[in-house]
């Protein structure tokens, strides 16, 4: 109840400054009542750990596959908030090199009958260094020890040499990273997606892994949703040889389906949320039956409820993220996906979470197994 009426007066404020406002609040540990129940020192995720969601992943062990993505923190201001809101763990970012204010405002709208956003922000962040100072701090207290965090990499706008600028970020904040994310896929950094081919995303791969603290860190590769299917079969032909941990799919889209119906559709931007479900299932479903089985995928795009949580395990995802789900419906959301999604596998009779992925091959089939289902999916 205290989750939806705070999600509530946020959406009295402009989009950015409720997400600023949610920043500081978790900053300081200030999340919603509903959350804190029964609230123990080991954080509020072991509230809705059950056996069938831990799992070992990327070589580390998750203890529920729901992790919160990258564009939320993008400062690395906000974790400890988010491990007590329920995340099995939380990327940061995307962080480049050297500060960038990003785009001018305004320059992110809810679109809020879609049940989706547009957001331009640009990679406004305070930098790899300031980064480093918040990470540091995080690392050294108990919590920082036990949760696993994902840090997400970019370039800046104004780079002469991007690659660099990857393997920069990597090796000053890779010693405070459980795996590192390569964003490559911002459609509000202008020519970034043009590096979503075999040759450079393979230069960045090098980049960034000469400049990891430890060579066993995971480094994975975040795709766009509006890539032609020849072209991300190509990337994936060539993502063992690369050395990738794994793959998100995926990032926000340039696309606006004609279901749209809110003022703010036409804005410039990625779209995020429920309109982005089907299709960002479709590029997780086609890559798990290309990739080998050892490279985990990431499915994020479009999670609003554990039906479609469970939607992208059965299309091939090992791992889960939301964003947008909790910038409109709040912090409750999470405990009911967790909640939800485990109740889906006992329902289906699945013993581990592991036995459901990559069950379905087709994404509309997934889609329409786990129950998720709705006139806002569209293709």
């Amino acid at each position: 109840m205290i989750s939806r009426l705070a999600t509530s007066l946020a959406h009295r404020l402009p989009a950015e400054a409720a997400h600023r406002l949610a920043i500081w609040a978790m900053s300081y540990g200030l999340v919603p009542t509903s959350a804190n129940q029964g609230l123990a020192n080991q954080g509020f995720a072991n509230q809705h750990t059950a056996s069938r969601l831990d799992q070992d992943c990327l070589g580390l062990r998750f203890s529920n596959p729901l992790g919160l993505a990258a564009g939320f923190d993008k400062n690395a201001e906000a974790m400890a908030g988010a491990f007590r809101l329920g995340f099995g763990y939380v990327e940061v970012g995307t962080i480049t090199p050297k500060p960038q204010s990003g785009n001018p405002k305004p320059r992110v709208f809810r679109l809020s009958s879609d049940a989706a956003v547009i957001n331009r922000y640009g990679f406004n962040n305070d930098g790899a260094e300031q980064a480093k100072t918040r990470l540091s701090k995080w690392r050294k207290t108990s919590a920082g020890q036990r949760h696993i965090l994902g840090v997400n990499i970019g370039a800046n706008k104004d780079s002469l040499d991007r690659i660099a600028d990857y393997a920069a970020t990597s090796a000053i904040l890779s010693p405070y990273a459980d795996y590192i994310t390569v964003n490559v896929s911002s459609p509000n950094t202008p020519g970034l997606r043009d590096m979503q081919t075999p040759s450079i995303l393979a230069e960045i791969m090098a980049a960034v892994k000469s400049g990891l603290d430890r060579a066993h860190l995971p480094v994975l590769i975040k795709l766009a949703p509006d890539m032609n299917e020849a072209d991300f079969l190509a990337v994936l032909e060539r993502l063992p040889d690369m050395g990738a941990s794994g793959v998100i799919l995926t990032n926000t889209t340039i696309s606006r389906p004609d279901s749209l119906t809110s003022p703010n559709k036409d804005q410039q931007g990625g779209l995020s949320g429920a309109p982005l479900l089907l299709s960002s299932t479709q590029w997780l479903a086609l890559a798990r039956s290309r990739l080998p089985k050892h490279i985990p995928l990431i499915g994020v795009g479009g999670i609003d409820n554990a039906a479609a949580a469970y939607a992208k395990i059965l299309a091939g995802a090992n791992l889960i993220q939301l964003y947008t789900a909790l910038a409109l419906q709040g912090s409750h959301i999470i405990g009911e996906i967790i909640h939800g999604l485990d109740a889906l596998l006992a329902r289906d009779g699945v013993k581990h979470i592991t036995d459901a992925v990559g069950q379905v091959t087709d994404a509309a089939e997934a889609l329409k197994m786990s129950g998720r289902i709705t006139d806002r999916i569209s293709g």
